[in-house]
């Protein structure tokens, strides 16, 4: 099985060494590695050359945005699976990719998630908010449950069949995709329960209170694109849902 890896990266220099040392490591050899870089014009495209070996494309050109290039990123990739690992993420020890690869094979499924800590951005042995995914039952997301992205692993043919990322979205395009797959289409899953990526803290969407509000409207437009209705409540216990992350 090939796993297709992305990540996608823009001036990206203070963090995408620890990313891509984080996916050249893996112990898993059959790893397609793309790199998808918005022009970069810091010192991000010089660090990425020094692994230029081990790196299966580089694409670097301006774009309209996160998930155009991801886009991109996908409809480069040859692999059986995608897995999307952002410029200030990084995996959290080098069996991540064999353990999604055994779930996938073991599981016969569509897709594999698991959970995901956010480190403090200079001191990332400091953890800041644990996300436990816990298990998918269908309707969870009705209840505000969603899987955190980048611990999301999807079979290509999945996007080939139902679609990639909504670009229409600026902030929820990772919820709508899920969303599309899980609840819409009915894509089968498996979880890990284990955190396999850190995340630096800075994400867009929680940037702050208006960034919050926006995303929300999008959350709802995620649903309405879809032809699906969320429960009376589905939008509020969607953020309510994340507060625990924060003491655990």
């Amino acid at each position: 099985m090939k796993v297709s890896v992305i990540t996608v990266c823009y001036n990206s220099a203070a963090t995408i060494e620890a990313t891509i040392r984080s996916v050249v490591e893996q112990d898993y050899k059959n790893i397609e590695y793309i790199l998808v870089d918005g022009k970069s014009s810091d010192e991000t495209l010089n660090i990425i050359a020094k692994y230029h070996s081990q790196i299966s494309k580089i694409i670097s050109e301006k774009d309209d945005g996160i998930y155009f290039a991801i886009n991109k990123g996908i409809a480069a990739a040859s692999g059986d699976v995608i897995a999307i690992l952002h410029a200030d993420d990084f995996y959290t020890d080098a069996n991540v990719i064999s353990k999604i690869v055994k779930t996938f094979e073991t599981k016969n499924t569509d897709t594999v998630y698991g959970d995901l800590q956010y480190v403090d951005r200079e001191n990332t042995a400091k953890v800041t908010r644990h996300w436990k995914s816990g298990e998918y039952t269908p309707g969870l997301f009705l209840k505000g449950w969603m899987p955190p992205h980048p611990v999301f692993f999807v079979r290509k043919k999945c996007y080939d069949q139902f679609g990639v990322f909504n670009t229409t979205l600026r902030s929820a395009a990772d919820y709508e995709m899920m969303l599309r797959l899980l609840h819409k289409y009915n894509c089968s899953t498996a979880y890990i329960p284990e955190v396999l990526v850190k995340m630096r803290v800075g994400g867009k969407s929680n940037a702050s209170l208006m960034n919050r509000l926006k995303a929300n409207r999008e959350d709802k437009k995620a649903w309405e694109l879809n032809g699906l209705k969320p429960g009376m409540f589905t939008l509020i216990r969607k953020p309510l849902s994340k507060l625990g992350q924060f003491f655990k």
